[in-house]
């Protein structure tokens, strides 16, 4: 069945805004009115006044939460679109139990692996502090780390975690990886070798956490197991803030027990203006531009349309289960 016309379509977390220009939005016309909203996430309240009229919803994975409170004060939302077939901001039991509809879309496979890539190319050969140094006026000021023979330490073999394996293979590395449920036989189908999650942390010179977020992995990578690390090791996270104890990444960190990280994403979004990892010395930090590319965004964007549009036909499409 057809859904009524003149609908308020919000497009959310357009926090570069850029999201209008990405795409030809103007086919949504004949269904309603599109805006697109810069804001940050702030509290439930100030979210349920910025949010009470809009009957669909775009959202970027993980930007903006979605609990019950929040969609419990949403009676016009219909609809709720989000960048990716997962989102774990989105409580999907509760927009069930409201009859609200939410659907996703595909995502562009290789922007996190090539970021996650360039992570750890800039982290171990200093190459942020190293430009800054040219910039100030100044020259050489440190030693970088090389990548041939060394161990590539992958924690989830996922579909990114497979890209970053053949990466780290053309740099003649070493490749190790460790989750619950990889065998050795699958690990040997991509060329690395399975290892216990000790012996991961143990053996890595450089950890790479590609993990999808959920409760199992939500703090896997903890205290104890950043503990094992070499010295001269360095972890990079381009997955999820809470897979890692910030905490205890901090606390290693000062203490200088391992070389450095690299990281793309946080327990917090936007990064608190405070927070260490935007001072600390061995951390290279960037604001979880993983996903955010050309590509991506084209992808993104002309999906959540498509969604809107059969939504609207009656015949929605990428339905959350």
């Amino acid at each position: 069945m057809t859904q009524d016309s003149g609908l308020k379509i919000a497009v959310l977390d357009d926090w570069q805004s850029v999201a209008e220009k990405v795409v030809d939005w103007t086919v949504l016309q004949p269904i309603g009115e599109v805006s697109f909203l810069h804001d940050y996430p702030a509290d439930t309240d100030a979210m349920v006044a910025r949010l009470k009229d809009f009957q669909i919803l775009c959202v970027m994975r993980e930007r903006t939460v979605f609990d019950d409170a929040l969609l419990s004060q949403l009676p016009n939302l219909k609809l709720l679109v989000t960048g990716g077939m997962r989102n774990a901001a989105l409580d999907l039991k509760a927009a069930a139990r409201l009859g609200i509809t939410v659907v996703g879309t595909d995502s562009y496979k290789y922007a996190a692996p090539e970021l996650t890539w360039a992570l750890i190319m800039g982290v171990t050969r200093n190459l942020v502090d190293e430009a800054n140094s040219l910039r100030a006026g100044d020259w050489q000021i440190g030693i970088g780390s090389d990548l041939y023979g060394k161990t590539l330490g992958i924690v989830g073999l996922g579909s990114i975690g497979q890209k970053i394996a053949r990466y780290g293979k053309a740099f003649d590395m070493n490749v190790i990886a460790w989750s619950e449920n990889l065998t050795a036989e699958r690990a040997a189908e991509h060329g690395v070798t399975c290892v216990s999650k000790q012996e991961l942390f143990e053996q890595s010179d450089v950890v790479s956490v590609n993990l999808v977020l959920s409760e199992r992995s939500r703090g896997l990578v903890d205290a104890e197991s950043l503990n094992r690390m070499k010295s001269t090791a360095y972890l990079v996270n381009t997955a999820r803030g809470p897979i890692v104890d910030e905490d205890a990444l901090i606390e290693v960190l000062r203490q200088k027990k391992i070389a450095g990280a690299a990281l793309d994403v946080y327990s917090v979004e936007p990064l608190p203006a405070d927070h260490p990892f935007r001072t600390l010395p061995n951390v290279l930090a960037t604001p979880h531009v993983g996903y955010v590319t050309e590509n991506n965004y084209r992808m993104f964007f002309s999906q959540m349309i498509e969604d809107i549009q059969a939504w609207h036909a009656g015949a929605p499409i990428r339905v959350f289960a």
